[in-house]
């Protein structure tokens, strides 16, 4: 859960570092540089975010049917993952 999170804090901090970096690096060739556009740079963070969650809802794999197993553990002490079941197929 935390992978998924720091996933999407990053999708939302890429526009802004790769303005920061173009505003360094056009500084630094003598450009003129105007005011930072925050609402854009807002905006399109959102929509990278935005994808990814829909990019999530789309390609996620579907459990609906499926049986989730819990993680046991073990007699030697190992703690099993747990994991889904698909049913038994009736015949």
């Amino acid at each position: 859960m935390l992978s998924l999170l720091l996933i999407r804090a990053a999708l939302l901090a890429t526009p802004f570092a790769v303005w920061w970096i173009w505003a360094w690096w056009a500084r630094r060739s003598g450009r003129e540089m105007g005011a930072t556009p925050w609402p854009w740079l807002v905006g399109i963070g959102a929509v990278l975010v935005g994808l990814s969650l829909m990019a999530t809802a789309l390609f996620h794999r579907d459990n609906r049917d499926e049986t989730y197993v819990p993680g046991q553990v073990g007699p030697d002490g190992r703690v099993s993952e747990g994991h889904f079941e698909e049913p038994a197929k009736a015949r």
